[in-house]
């Protein structure tokens, strides 16, 4: 069988020839319904409809100081841009909180500094012009302990969600540590303290075994404990009003679960898991698959989402072309650092040592490209430095694809591969 599919390479898209294939399955997420009047929409998700029976009205006064929390840049494939504005609209119109008794925090967990620019793409140049926005910082000298976890994550936030009305709004997708994205985590690691975030994240590893928590993964919240732990943070916090973000695969919004924190984001949840979790018949021989493109490949901390994702539909010691482009390098500054302890053989001990979120993300994208024989990868990152983590890596895409033979081989394609998750 032959065939050709194209997939997102940051912002272009690349094409494939696949030639002599036995079979070749594209694995797409299921049809999601399109939000076609977005301000009716949002404005129902927080008045009747408002799960929980929590509405906004019910929820903040005029005379309330406001703090809304959203995702950072990294998640702009929520548009959240597109909603922030229907959101500050509502508080100050509609129930009269001043714009100067509002303030946007973007919680940024571990990740970089926005710019200015970001601020205006994440919430709009009209809000920007309004209403005061700011980066959380985890290393910051005014955190205020909100107090311990029964797992002993000591709870240290941004002062900005501490006495004052809290609305967090989040994009929900399935999330390689947490099971799922949203909601509680964009307190934690969003707004949270650097030795908090390291302390609820390093669960991941298996307290007993040199690898991952078999516990932790995508799709898993049940006994899943960085999620546990991440609810216990959240409600330490106490935030009063959960908006939820779904997206279709064509970047339109599709769904917005609105109200009561825990109930809201269950809810988006389950949305989520109707439309991007695709059971597969038997794993592949060969998967071709992208992170998304930009913002998803925008670094591979982030890109590294869709590989494992597609790496559920591979059998072992399968055959993988991933692109993911990674302008931004690893992604978080130590990323690369942990190359060193890989080639000495003492990665996992090594993170155990000295657990950054980072290293985690190394260390699970290491043991999840060695499960296939081969992993040919689309990318601006140096080949070399990749190699050590079981990649062979190249801009070159015709000299990648002529390493793999299709004959006869069943093959897969996920287009979509940091959203859908193959079950």
């Amino acid at each position: 069988m032959d065939a050709t599919v194209t997939l997102g390479y940051g912002n272009e898209s690349v094409e494939i020839e696949i030639k002599g294939a036995a079979s070749v399955e594209t694995i797409l997420p299921k049809p999601m319904s399109e939000i076609t009047d977005l301000p009716e929409a949002f404005r129902r998700s927080v008045e009747e409809g408002a799960i929980g029976g929590k509405t906004l009205k019910n929820t903040i006064a005029a005379e309330d100081d406001v703090t809304i929390v959203v995702s950072d840049i990294t998640r702009s494939w929520m548009h959240q841009d597109k909603v922030m504005p229907l959101l500050v609209s509502y508080l100050h119109d509609r129930i009269g909180v001043p714009y100067e008794n509002m303030v946007i925090v973007i919680a940024l967990g571990t990740h970089r500094k926005s710019t200015e620019e970001e601020f205006r793409r994440i919430c709009s140049a009209e809000v920007c012009n309004k209403v005061k926005v700011v980066d959380h910082d985890c290393d910051a000298p005014d955190l205020m302990y909100v107090g311990t976890t029964s797992r002993g994550t000591e709870v240290m936030v941004n002062p900005l969600v501490v006495g004052r009305k809290v609305i967090v709004m989040g994009g929900t997708v399935h999330h390689m540590m947490a099971g799922f994205g949203g909601g509680r985590k964009n307190l934690l690691p969003g707004v949270a303290g650097r030795k908090t975030i390291r302390q609820n994240h390093e669960r991941a590893l298996d307290p007993d075994k040199a690898m991952t928590d078999a516990r932790v993964g995508c799709c898993k919240l049940r006994d899943n404990p960085i999620h546990e732990d991440m609810m216990e943070a959240a409600h330490l916090v106490n935030a009063d009003f959960g908006i939820n973000l779904v997206v279709a695969s064509s970047g339109v919004h599709s769904g917005i679960f609105s109200g009561d924190m825990d109930l809201a984001w269950e809810a988006s949840c389950d949305y989520q898991r109707n439309c991007y979790e695709i059971p597969v018949p038997q794993e592949a021989d060969i998967v071709l698959c992208s992170s998304g493109g930009y913002p998803k490949d925008m670094n591979l901390y982030q890109g590294c989402k869709g590989m494992l994702n597609a790496m559920r539909a591979l059998r072992p010691g399968g055959t993988m072309l991933w692109t993911c482009k990674c302008p931004e390098g690893g992604g978080t500054p130590d990323y690369f650092n942990w190359l060193e302890p890989l080639k000495e053989g003492r990665l996992e001990q090594a993170l155990r040592a000295d657990f950054t979120i980072g290293g985690y993300i190394f260390f699970l994208t290491v043991e999840q490209l060695n499960k296939a024989a081969h992993v040919y990868t689309l990318t601006e990152l140096d080949p070399k430095m990749v190699e050590p983590m079981g990649m062979e890596a190249g801009q070159d895409l015709t000299e990648l694809v002529k390493k793999i033979d299709f004959t006869g081989k069943k093959v897969y394609v996920l287009p979509f591969a940091g959203r859908v998750v193959p079950v």
